[in-house]
């Protein structure tokens, strides 16, 4: 049966029907939308933060004056409600600059902007109307040089439960090259946030933001995923996803061995505190985004995908993002990201051979993807490995 998330009163009706004892909000735009809020309200469990703390990622001016008004370290920013006043706040900041659509964008309203121009191109686009809602105002950032990496933890509210970090793979092109995008790929666990530096982000970023919305009245509950960038001055927060995320929700969930429902529910209850840890698999999870041409633009529907099955045969999980059924009842491309090709390996290189050996089983001629998910963490094994 298919629901229209937006309509809250169906939703309700579709939980009480089926006695549901846990919702579990997936994508963004349903949690800023208030779905939980509803839910709550008619009594379901719910894993999800309400619309107030989904601001975190609704909104990238709310996050980033946050973070000021908490000391949380994050890259200088102006929050500009117009063209002219973004054109003016350029001035601020060397090149490159880093231009954001406030509000949701699909992973298509950051801009790293080597030149003016290109900034100036960026601003225009979103006070366009380019990006609907999301870009009703707009984030102006110092630009951070560092690696980036991605760290989850689960929270009620006032307990916090690290749940892993993986690497996600943004740029279209390879070699980090091209506009962003959703996500091109993405691997787990990320060995170049250390232990040490994992502890500091949680202390310094994550612990103090869950304070801050907790005083703030509006208390987070849900997972919270912290983009972070690691400088020379340490961790910094690029920005808050208020979702496990795709593809990295992929590589986490092929990692998971806890009972994933537990923590949830536990979560939703505000009995995290009583739960164990959660445990992972000390493997790489490695996961490669298969695109319909066009993409991040406007991509090609109706592509035929044919070799799931001989890609599955070969250990690896295929997870569906942007499919369909034609009417013959063959499946066909329904969307940018089409297909996650998702494998596991004892290091990052076997993780990722596995899983390019999956994406070379499937047919699907219309689609393309990276073909170097992982290049840094392979590149520091063979290194290591001497």
């Amino acid at each position: 049966m298919a629901l229209d998330h937006t309509d809250h009163a169906a939703v309700i009706g579709f939980c009480e029907a089926h006695r549901i004892g846990l919702v579990v909000i997936g994508p963004e735009a349903p949690l800023v939308d208030g779905l939980a809020d509803s839910l709550r309200n008619a009594a379901f469990s719910v894993f999800g933060p309400s619309r107030a703390a989904a601001q975190l990622e609704g909104s990238k001016g709310f996050t980033k004056e946050l973070c000021a008004r908490a000391g949380i370290p994050t890259a200088d920013f102006v929050r500009v409600s117009c063209e002219a006043e973004a054109l003016a706040a350029l001035d601020r900041f060397a090149l490159p600059v880093v231009v954001k659509a406030d509000g949701l964008a699909a992973g298509k309203g950051v801009t790293v902007a080597a030149t003016r121009a290109e900034a100036e191109d960026a601003i225009a686009a979103i006070f366009s109307g380019q990006f609907g809602a999301g870009g009703a105002e707009a984030v102006i950032e110092e630009f951070l040089e560092g690696e980036e990496v991605s760290l989850f933890v689960l929270t009620d509210g006032s307990t916090l439960v690290p749940f892993g970090t993986a690497q996600d793979h943004k740029r279209v092109g390879e070699g980090d090259t091209g506009p962003n995008t959703g996500g091109m790929g993405a691997y787990s666990p990320a060995p170049v946030l250390s232990p040490l530096t994992e502890g500091e982000a949680i202390e310094r970023i994550i612990a103090p933001t869950v304070r801050a919305m907790a005083q703030q009245g509006m208390p987070y509950s849900g997972v919270l995923y912290a983009g972070l960038m690691l400088t020379r001055e340490g961790p910094k927060l690029i920005e808050y996803n208020c979702r496990f995320g795709d593809p990295e929700c992929q590589v986490l969930m092929m990692r998971i061995e806890s009972d994933l429902g537990e923590l949830l529910l536990a979560c939703a209850s505000n009995r995290l505190s009583a739960c164990q840890p959660p445990r992972f698999s000390s493997a790489t999870a490695l996961t490669v985004v298969i695109a319909a041409e066009g993409y991040p633009g406007k991509p090609r529907a109706g592509g035929r995908i044919d070799g799931i099955a001989a890609a599955e045969v070969r250990g690896a999980k295929v997870f569906h993002a942007g499919t369909g059924l034609a009417p013959d009842g063959r499946l066909i491309a329904s969307g940018g990201r089409v297909l996650d090709v998702t494998a596991t390996g004892a290091t990052v290189a076997a993780a990722q051979a596995a899983a390019y050996a999956a994406v070379d089983a499937i047919d699907f001629p219309e689609g393309f993807s990276r073909r170097d998910i992982g290049w840094r963490e392979v590149e520091r094994e063979a290194t290591a490995a001497g």
